[in-house]
């Protein structure tokens, strides 16, 4: 049996404006000049403009809804305009403007040759006995990753040509067009793996240099014990190969001087673009006074279009003349609405700058000390908690602030992320910041002794004596974050 009942409940919504809010907050400066752009093409009341004269907040409960009145079927905008033309927003001043616009636009363009381009030059200089190996060479190229390795194995490409080209050939025919693309510059190129890789290098530079005996027992070292090298096994590849330890090292530094990534040394793929770090922050050191400033891309010219207020302006005239057409009704109404999606945007900017601003005081605030002098074990244990009291804000807003922002100091470019940490009791009781303890864990691998690298328990029991007490998976997990190799790999000879 079906039944209608009215009831009333409570529920959060959160409006258009906050959800657009809440993304811009999210995204750094770079992505921010991108994201106006996008706005000022779709739409066409919001512009570029030189800034003159401060906005008043708009009153969002004197807006037009759009409604029409019942005696003439008009809808009522005289209250709109009037608030409009009051208030003034075909112009909006912003602040923390002191680089010239015009210069910060303007990046120079490198222009450099990728891989790709490089190995087709290459390709046209040698000879190829018919067109299905010129075909097979491409697809050849266009497998290489952007380290310079083929990862894919010839029965694959077999496969791709298969379907891509209509090309049916075998995995011999391919291997024998790699042999003549692993030739080209630079050294390396095309290996599958990091020990093809390091053989092919080394081959050449015996090919130059016969009478070199450290390259020619680093050659047998990769060719036939690779495994023992890649674990650094060193007294079984001296017994293996029959070698003195001073023999072995001589080789070793003939390895090092390859190359495991051939195409280091060439510009990356255009479809890939190339990757900027735009701080969001400023710290400048004005006399032992930390002074705290946004980027001015954080602060762009933005305004109302001095047409569209014209436009609306004119049909205010004709309403009072009595020449309106619902033709004019729908265009007002059209224009209304670009208007008040142009002011909810400026608004967002406005206050995304004020809560970047406040975040970052805060962090400034409680990091004074390592902002001043650079010193990591003057960093406090931070969590986003402490700055959302410290600035009365959402834990959540604070998140969004702190993700993909970089702060630049006198001392470098710094991830703001990077300033929170958890907490641990040093032996004193005292609350330490687990990026102090990982700095000092840095130092002592820093200085150990190469040839007798410290074990994970040997590390743990020098923290403690530092005043650390702490467990040795914990000390596991803090090397592996700072990308520090276990106590095998770090040995040298």
């Amino acid at each position: 049996m079906l039944r209608q009942s009215l009831s009333q409940k409570m529920s959060q919504k959160l409006s258009p404006q906050q959800i657009q809010l809440m993304k811009l907050l999210q995204i750094p400066t770079v992505a921010l000049e991108q994201r106006i752009k996008e706005e000022l093409e779709s739409n066409p009341a919001l512009e570029e403009g030189v800034t003159t004269i401060e906005e008043r907040e708009y009153d969002e409960n004197d807006e037009l809804e759009g409604k029409e009145n019942n005696d003439d079927g008009d809808f009522e905008v005289d209250e709109y305009l009037n608030q409009y033309e009051e208030d003034d927003p075909t112009i909006y001043r912003n602040q923390n403007k002191s680089q010239d616009s015009e210069e910060e636009n303007h990046r120079p363009l490198e222009v450099v040759s990728s891989l790709h381009d490089h190995l087709e030059k290459q390709l046209g200089m040698i000879s190829l006995s018919d067109p299905e190996e010129y075909s097979i060479a491409l697809q050849i190229l266009g497998s290489i990753d952007q380290d310079g390795y083929l990862r894919r194995d010839p029965d694959a490409l077999v496969d791709d040509l298969m379907f891509t080209q209509n090309i049916v050939t075998s995995s011999e025919k391919i291997e024998k067009v790699l042999e003549k693309i692993q030739s080209f510059d630079p050294p390396g190129i095309a290996a599958r793996d990091l020990q093809e890789c390091l053989e092919i290098q080394l081959r050449r530079r015996i090919k130059r240099d016969p009478g070199n005996v450290s390259m020619k027992i680093a050659f047998k070292i990769l060719n036939k014990h690779f495994d023992k090298f890649s674990k650094k096994h060193f007294s079984k590849l001296i017994n293996a190969l029959d070698i003195t330890e001073e023999e072995l090292k001589d080789a070793f530094e003939e390895i090092l001087k390859l190359n495991p990534k051939p195409a280091s040394g060439y510009a990356p793929d255009r479809k890939q673009g190339t990757h900027y770090i735009i701080p969001d922050f400023i710290i400048t050191n004005n006399n032992g006074e930390l002074e705290l400033s946004l980027n001015s891309r954080n602060a762009p010219d933005l305004r109302i279009s001095d047409q569209y207020r014209a436009m609306l302006t004119s049909y205010k005239h004709r309403k009072k003349s009595g020449s309106v057409k619902s033709k004019d009704k729908e265009a007002a109404l059209f224009i209304k609405q670009k208007i008040d999606s142009a002011k909810w945007f400026i608004d967002a900017i406005s206050k995304r700058r004020d809560t970047m601003y406040r975040t970052m005081y805060a962090i400034l605030q409680f990091q004074y000390d390592y902002f001043l002098h650079n010193d990591q074990r003057l960093l406090k244990p931070m969590i986003l908690k402490d700055i959302a009291e410290m600035t009365g804000l959402d834990v959540s807003t604070i998140s969004r602030v702190a993700n993909s922002k970089f702060v630049q100091t006198e001392f470098g470019t710094k991830k703001l992320r990077d300033f929170f940490s958890e907490s641990i009791q040093n032996s004193e009781g005292e609350e330490v910041s687990t990026l102090e303890v990982k700095k000092i864990l840095s130092d002592i691998i820093d200085a150990e002794n190469k040839k007798k690298p410290l074990s994970d328990e040997k590390l743990r029991k020098q923290l403690k004596e530092k005043g650390y007490e702490i467990a040795r998976r914990t000390i596991a997990k803090y090397r592996e974050q700072l990308n520090i190799p276990v106590a095998r790999l770090r040995k040298e000879l």
